[in-house]
């Protein structure tokens, strides 16, 4: 059955995308409890950790230790990232839901992160695909750059097309098209995801926006509008490209939550809760997040007049009674 037309799916990726560049290590059993408190949020899906090489992110070495340590909630997707087919070899393993495979779309940055062309990283990629596909496990795959590259400019849209189906033709469950550096705009956002669409109605599709020229928001909305109901988000705004210069953080998931409610979609996120893990964030990593509701408050929640107020509003009142202004 169809999902209802304004029930939006929220993954969160602060664990992985955001803990991948903190520059301390942030303790196994902090990452295991914050997972466990994100679990019981109603979040659709948590991108847990990264199966790449501990060498290469050390941040993240500690990947089958959260695996094993999390407390699996139902109703909730724990997926990973998988690099390679060893990296597929450990989530399995480890039974992760879904494994999440990336490539990027530009081949200069596909260079820079990966070490290859994207005719190898694709190559490398089917191999574990087709070995996945005799599992159990869901198969996303994650396209880097698909909306412009910080050393190329503007993808074209056919390119990020074509990379979707090499996939979508091997039967992977799930594209995400990721803007990994915030060069989206809300018109170009609109216009590929509606291509998108027409090309591979039956594959689920999944935006992941950073908000490094502030309009993360508004490309969510614009993906909507073009008919998608999944987005990344991380916790607090974490999260960041190490190989794409400029890129900061993730749009922030609370933020997203909070304007989604007041615009009535059915997230099936409990907001508090998730307000409170974002509160928590920064005594995790030690240093203040980009978030803004977790700070401001929801719009919602409203402050008690000073204690002056009265008497000041009896005295305008009185005023105005006697023909003063």
């Amino acid at each position: 059955m169809n999902a209802p037309i304004n029930r939006i799916f929220v993954n969160d990726v602060a664990l992985r995308d955001g803990f991948q560049i903190e520059p301390v290590f942030i303790p196994t059993e902090k990452k295991i409890s914050l997972i466990n408190a994100l679990s019981l949020t109603g979040l659709s899906k948590i991108e847990v950790t990264s199966f790449t090489s501990p060498t290469a992110i050390p941040a993240l070495a500690d990947a089958e230790a959260v695996m094993e340590g999390i407390e699996r909630a139902p109703g909730v997707i724990y997926t990973v990232l998988v690099p390679n087919m060893r990296g597929a070899h450990r989530a399995l393993r480890s039974h992760a839901d879904e494994l999440n495979l990336v490539m990027s779309v530009s081949e200069t940055h596909n260079i820079s992160n990966l070490r290859m062309h994207r005719n190898q990283s694709f190559a490398q990629l089917a191999e574990v695909v087709n070995y996945a596909r005799t599992t159990k496990v869901l198969i996303n795959v994650s396209l880097s750059c698909s909306f412009g590259c910080p050393m190329e400019g503007e993808v074209p849209k056919d390119e990020v097309l074509h990379w979707a189906g090499q996939f979508v033709d091997l039967g992977v469950d799930g594209i995400t098209l990721c803007d990994t550096t915030g060069m989206a705009y809300p018109s170009q956002v609109s216009k590929l995801c509606a291509a998108f669409g027409t090309h591979f109605n039956q594959t689920e599709l999944t935006l992941h926006f950073h908000n490094t020229r502030g309009m993360g928001l508004a490309n969510v909305l614009s993906a909507i509008d073009a008919g998608v109901r999944r987005f990344d988000a991380s916790l607090g705004g974490l999260g960041g490209c190490p190989y794409a210069p400029g890129a900061t953080g993730n749009i922030c998931t609370e933020d997203m939550v909070h304007m989604l409610e007041l615009m009535s979609f059915d997230t099936g996120v409990d907001l508090n809760a998730l307000l409170a893990c974002a509160r928590h964030l920064p005594h995790i990593v030690g240093h203040e997040v980009p978030g803004q509701i977790a700070k401001a408050g929801k719009i919602t929640d409203l402050h008690v007049p000073p204690s002056w107020f009265e008497e000041v509003a009896s005295r305008a009142k009185e005023k105005e009674r006697s023909g003063y202004s």
